[in-house]
């Protein structure tokens, strides 16, 4: 009888094109699945990837050959989903379209200084990513937010604020003052001329157009009727305040789109009838936020991170089981780039990121790229190992692949054993028919090794050192994975691991060991997830505004009626998608933030529809405290969800009812295909281990380690203690945890100091986080004006997180001060804090908080410290300001605390705190702060910062031991101190280094720098000026702060910042001096400038750098109770080799600017200008960096005060480069009805006359003004020098030695801009500070 042939069914085809492999999983009911895994780009063999993927697997499911230069009927397809990386590639490459910027005026640099921060702390060649548009149109227009005090009432306003501007209603009743309309007359001749110049594709960015689109919609209507055929709205892409983050989502939008649309068009040509409305083939692509939408609503912006998105898709559905309810971290490592995020039941999305370092407000999953990847080059610098961040890439690949390349992380697993090499495609080679190259390997890892033994007197084998460097890797992969669960106060050890990604399965096991966890789920598909994710996922569109009300039973209507509206605009879309209304669910999400801070918590519909207890809850989970506030709504956002008709059959239970339900069959010892000798840091040798095909082993067998599973894809390595249980979807591993290997802590192991490097480095970088999370001012949450560090028993540095440059080793002092004073009388809990540079203070607005971390065995020993520093910008002082530029003595300048106990017995001394605010304002001419409750809530969260650190501490000690832990810690100064002492002797002949720098009162910086040939040096400061009757003076901890950070940079590696740096420094600074003034002293403004003066002088003496602008030009405005107060970037100096970056903050600081959106709500001024002061950099064969301009006026009247050094004196130039452009402030005033423009002394302050909310008016000769409400504040920051002289050849050939001298070669690629592909939450916090 003859056997029925089941006919063929429709092909339902995913596609992931990642950066190296384009996979392609396909599945009809006739014949099951079929995978293909092609090289993404080939073009010998084919023009498109996923097009001749689509063709290979129609040829296996048809059994029909088909041409590739034919084009591809799609009637045997059903469905097309794809993930690209066509536009994350454009990105990174900068190769979209052509596009031209349309801003408000005096913006047109805005996007291109960005938040003025520079990428990497410690780089001399600053390099700032470049950005997308290629031109700028300004608009002359403005609206501002209504000030909040007379939102209500226009009756409160002065005459004098209700003159400038008209009353107008924004989105969703949002008052507004509308300033200036838009001329379309003007823009339409802008815009003409830049479409007669070819462009094609603008982007329209005006400030505040979240919260009053009109003017963009005037604008885009003009372009769209002029014929521009891509126009990119920012109000419409994404509704949310911050011009920077939203101007780089448009430009994205418009440089991406046209390249995604074209991309498409090819593709679609590839396919008959070009993939048309009428066709029954529906093609999907897999947007950022983790849905599809139909290709034709494809976008550039929803596009970055299309293929990452499909692998969170894939292992939220095959490995996070509701039976067991354990939340999941994914675990995506491919050769170019490993991944990480986390799904807890729910997608958790991030609004606004950095990618390519273009920043960008999307709805986007958080995925976090955290390394480069089995690709990731493995170095021995500064007796550490080091694992990337450079990548060999694809060309020339890991050394293995026989093209050259260096030792990379996939080395290190061939040369265990946890690669087989005979299962591996043959393809390498000139021939390319050759398999991987293990004897160049050998080799390599053998040199190696023999360096490594020389320099440290170890005997390690090189087996060890392979070992050694896998556990680097992981350790550092470690980091933000622990960031990424417990910053949210999850566990990290409550989850299991999810694993896919080519080079995955070999570090899954061991990574799950380092993090605590105990089970490793790894889906059949796993190298092939992000492809079988699409066949997963669901259609959504995600639709949000702005909605600016106190959230409340009062508000209910009003939040019903706009949900309503959001899902009926997401039901239309969806529908037009071919979506049936029955398939669609939605999502209710609120934004909401506590009045007066800028923490907002997306919070999910709860079922019992109480959004303020869902916030409440998850503010108190992550930052451990709730404010006694009223809650406010920012955005009002609904998710329509078009639930995908299909699921993965084991999605209801990925692995429990398998694990309940399979019998455990041990593996017969005789399915293994072959054996290889596998190295174990738990055996200490080679072993031969067993290699199984998962194809032959039945669901339900254990598989006992060591050993390696396979199939085509590959590849999972099983430790010793790992235990596989083989299901009918999935490979689940119980990682069986057990006692840590002993470590002995009398010898310092080169592995285990890089491992305790991480460790210690991540602490401080977590209590970083929590204190950017938790506190409440714009200081530390927005511009980052903080720094956090541990400390030995002795009060040393061990490890400080580089937030702040002047911050660095300059806490060690303030530890030391409070460690001496207290000795023997603190107990477990004790918090303290203080601020004053008698007690290792830098100035008063820094105040420190500090926690002794006792021995949890032995209360009366402390084994460790920790402490937060972070600037405050209100506690008092003369006229209210805690920065005034006129201060002579130090109780003029706020709140000055030597030490105090802030919490003890858990409970927090606010009467102390008050007491202290208000003996500020007890003397002449001084004011208490105004805000003390900011103050307060602040060191709330350094005090959570330093219990993060504490707990951490305790839980390192658990692991290790405290004898092991404190042994490393130890060791790790010592390698600082050796690194600094290398490079010193370098520089031995060239001693004494000899500089001064003059400020521009006339005082002088004098420095001697003496070179001994063991590489220790005096820092001599003798012949710099008295002590200044002014407030430029500095404390010594600040003297060494600028001598750490100079150090590290000419390093030039990632040395731990801890006190070895300074432990063969001898700093001489003669008392009396403005660098060791008297105790009563002022020193506000010395932080800021003298500080900056002190990096010139040393970078001077070295001859590294032309000058810098050598100021932070602290800027502040008051009135009545608050403050609005920031530093503004300037130029950056020159040197041999590179061009000095313009607006950006310079050496000692790196903190924010705030932006104009955030400013302009937060107080009552309008930032009209902030643009870059083009030719104000020196010149030279390498030019200096460019200043800013940066213009504010007053919409109330006002106190404003500006300080500002390099207005006499410029930055120098070296090597016969030009000196920079000096700086500049001026004042825009009305007198007798006429404009005139006055330029300040270099140190001013405004001060209106006597108004009517300040009690008290201190008129200082000469430095008194009038700052009246529609006056303008312009500050020029200054210019860089210049390097070399110009057009010189001989100087050519004189900087190229000086290069080769003062940046080392292994510095060079640092040069090079390099991107993470992915920065979700974990970046809030690092893309804007560098770290280690």
């Amino acid at each position: 009888m003859p056997v029925a042939v089941k006919p063929l069914g429709k092909v339902k085809i995913c596609i992931d094109r990642g950066g190296t492999f384009c996979d392609v999983i396909a599945t009809s009911e006739s014949k099951g699945d079929h995978l293909v895994k092609l090289l993404s780009v080939d073009p010998q063999h084919y023009p498109d990837a996923p097009r001749e993927g689509v063709r290979r697997v129609l040829e296996w499911f048809t059994d029909t050959q088909i041409p590739r230069d034919q084009v591809i009927d799609t009637s045997h397809i059903e469905y097309l989903r794809m993930g690209t990386t066509v536009a994350t590639n454009a990105l990174l490459e900068r190769k979209g379209e052509r596009c031209a910027l349309v801003i408000t005026k005096g913006f047109k640099d805005g996007l291109e200084i960005g938040t003025q921060t520079r990428p990497h702390l410690f780089e001399l060649a600053i390099k700032k990513p470049d950005v997308l548009y290629s031109k700028v149109i300004e608009v002359d227009e403005r609206v501002a937010p209504e000030w909040f005090e007379f939102e209500q009432d226009q009756s409160l306003a002065p005459a004098s604020y209700s003159a400038h501007g008209e009353l107008v209603e924004g989105v969703n009743g949002a008052k507004m003052r509308l300033f200036k309309g838009v001329d379309e007359a003007e823009v339409m001749r802008d815009l003409q001329g830049v479409y007669d110049e070819g462009y094609r594709s603008i982007a329209i960015v005006l400030v505040h157009s979240y919260l009053h689109p009109v003017h963009e919609k005037t604008v885009e209507r003009i372009a769209r009727k002029m014929g521009f055929t891509h126009i990119s709205v920012s109000s419409d892409l994404q509704a949310m305040i911050n011009l920077v983050s939203r101007g780089g989502s448009a430009t994205a939008d418009a440089y991406l789109t046209p390249e995604v649309t074209r991309y498409l068009q090819g593709f679609a040509a590839g396919f008959k009838g070009q993939l048309r409305d009428d066709s029954d083939c529906r093609v999907s692509f897999m947007q950022s936020d983790g849905a599809l939408c139909d290709y034709r609503r494809f976008t550039g912006l929803k596009a970055i991170l299309s293929g990452p998105a499909g692998g969170v898709v894939g292992f939220a559905k095959t490995s996070y089981d509701p039976l067991d309810g354990s939340p999941v971290i994914g675990f995506d490592m491919g050769g170019t780039s490993t991944d990480v995020s986390r799904y807890g039941g729910s997608y958790e999305h991030v609004f606004e990121t950095t990618t390519a370092g273009v920043t960008i407000q999307t709805p986007q999953l958080d995925i976090n790229t955290v390394a480069a990847g089995g690709g990731s080059i493995l170095f021995y610098r500064n007796g550490l190992f080091l694992v990337g961040p450079e990548s060999a890439g694809a060309h020339p690949g890991p050394a293995c692949y026989r093209k050259g390349g260096p030792l990379t992380v996939t080395d290190a697993n061939v040369f265990l054993g946890r690669i087989h090499v005979d299962s591996f495609p043959k393809i390498f080679g000139p021939t390319e028919d050759m398999p991987l190259d293990y004897d160049i390997v050998k080799t390599k890892f053998e040199d190696l090794t023999k360096i490594i033994n020389q320099e440290t007197g170890s005997s390690l084998t090189a087996a060890q050192v392979a070992c050694g460097f896998i556990n680097v890797a992981n350790t550092a992969m470690a980091r933000p994975i622990r960031a990424l669960t417990e910053q949210r106060g999850f566990r990290t050890s409550a989850h299991n691991l999810a694993c896919f990604g080519g080079a995955g399965g070999q570090h899954a096991c061991a990574l799950a060991q380092v993090l605590g966890m105990h089970n490793v789920v790894i889906h059949k598909y796993s190298s092939l997830l992000s492809a079988y994710g699409m066949a997963l996922a669901d259609v959504a569109v995600d639709n949000s505004e702005p909605f600016l009300l106190e959230y409340g039973p009062q508000a209910s209507s009003a939040i019903e009626a706009r949900f309503q509206a959001l899902e009926a605009e997401g039901r239309g879309q969806l529908v037009a998608q071919g979506i049936a209304k029955s398939r669609i669910k939605y999502e209710r999400y609120l934004n909401l933030k506590y009045r007066g801070s800028d923490t907002k918590i997306m919070i999910l519909q709860p079922e019992t529809n109480d959004f303020a207890k869902a916030f409440e809850e998850q503010h108190k989970r992550e930052f451990a405290f709730n404010l006694d506030s009223a809650i406010d709504i920012e955005n009002i956002r609904v998710r329509a969800v078009g639930l995908a008709a299909e699921q993965d059959d084991a999605s209801a239970s990925p692995f429990v009812q398998d694990l309940e339900t399979l019998p455990s069959i041990p593996v017969d010892q005789t399915a293994s295909f072959d054996t290889q000798a596998m190295f174990f840091e738990e055996v200490g040798k080679f072993t031969e281990a067993p290699l199984f095909r998962l194809e032959d082993l039945a669901p339900g067998t254990v598989v006992q380690g060591p050993g390696i599973l396979l199939d085509k894809t590959q590849t999972i390595v099983l430790h010793p203690q790992n235990v596989a249980r083989i299901l009918n979807n999935c490979v689940y591993i119980d990682v069986g945890l057990g006692p840590r290997a002993v470590i002995d802590a009398t010898v310092v192991d080169p592995i285990q100091l890089s491992i305790f490097s991480h460790r210690f480095m991540g602490i401080a970088e977590q209590m970083g986080r929590a204190l950017q999370k938790t506190a409440m001012s714009v200081q530390i949450k927005e511009r980052l004006d903080f720094s956090c560090a541990i400390f030995g028993p002795d009060a040393a540095l061990v490890a400080n997180a580089p937030n702040v440059p002047v911050h660095l080793g300059s806490m060690q002092y303030a530890v030391e001060y409070q460690a001496a004073l207290h000795k023997g009388q603190l107990r477990p809990g004790d918090i303290l804090v203080s601020n004053r540079p008698i007690a290792g203070g830098t100035h008063l607005p820094d105040l420190t908080v500090i926690q002794p971390v006792f021995d949890q065995d032995d209360p009366t020993e402390i084994v460790f410290w920790v402490a937060g520093r972070g600037h405050h910008g209100d506690i008092g002082g003369l006229d209210g300001n805690s920065m005034p530029p006129n201060s002579t003595e130090a109780w003029q300048e706020g709140v000055a605390i030597s030490s105090m106990i802030l919490v003890r017995d858990g409970q927090l001394n606010e009467e102390g705190l008050r007491k202290a605010f208000e003996q500020a304002g007890s003397f002449p001419g001084c004011l208490p702060p105004r805000q003390p409750h900011v103050n307060i809530s602040d060191l709330k969260a350094k005090c959570s910062a330093c219990a993060i650190g504490s707990s951490q501490i305790h839980a390192l000690f658990k692991e290790y031991g405290k004898e092991v832990v404190q042994h490393y810690m130890g060791a790790i100064r010592n390698n600082a101190e050796i690194a600094v002492r290398e490079l010193l002797k370098t520089r031995v002949k060239e001693s004494p280094l000899i500089a001064e720098e003059y400020m521009d009162d006339g005082a002088v910086i004098s420095l001697r720098v003496d070179i001994a040939d063991d590489g220790s040096a005096t820092f001599d400061f003798t012949g710099t000026s008295l002590e200044t009757y002014s407030n430029l003076n500095i404390p010594p901890a600040v003297v060494r702060s600028a001598i750490m950070y100079c150090l590290r940079v000419l390093v030039a590696a990632d040395i731990p910042m801890n006190a070895g740096v300074l432990e063969a420094i001898n700093v001489v600074i003669p008392p009396g001096t403005m660098l060791r003034p008297s105790d009563d002293a002022a020193v506000s403004s010395g932080n800021t400038e003298t500080s900056q003066r002190c990096v010139d002088v040393i970078f001077k003496a070295f001859q590294t750098l032309a000058g810098s602008q050598g100021t932070m030009n602290y800027t502040a405005l008051d009135y009545k109770e608050w403050c609005y107060a920031e530093t503004i970037c300037g130029g950056a100096g020159a040197g041999p080799g590179w061009h000095g970056q313009a607006a950006t903050h310079v050496h000692m600081s790196n903190t924010r600017i705030c932006d104009v959106e955030i400013a302009e709500k937060r107080f009552p001024l309008l930032v009209r200008e902030f643009s870059i002061r083009r030719g104000s950099g020196g010149t030279g064969q390498y030019k200096g960096g460019d200043g800013v301009i940066r213009e504010y006026e007053a919409r109330v009247d006002m106190m404003a005060s500006h300080i500002g050094e390099r207005r006499v004196v410029p930055a120098y130039g070296l090597h016969g480069g030009k000196p920079g452009g000096k700086g500049a402030t001026f004042w825009k005033r009305k007198i007798n009805g006429e404009d005139r423009v006055l330029r300040t002394k270099p140190a001013c302050s405004f001060n209106v006359q006597r108004p009517e909310w300040q009690t008290v008016v201190t008129v200082f000769a000469n430095r008194s003004y009038r700052l009246s409400a529609g006056e303008r504040f312009v500050i020029h920051t200054p210019g860089a020098g210049g390097y070399g002289l110009p057009d010189d050849p001989e100087s050519l050939s004189n900087l190229a030695e000086e290069a080769a001298r003062v940046v080392p070669k292994h510095a060079a690629k640092s040069f090079q801009a390099a991107y993470a592909r992915a920065n979700g939450s974990i970046a809030s916090f690092t893309s804007q500070q560098e770290t280690q």
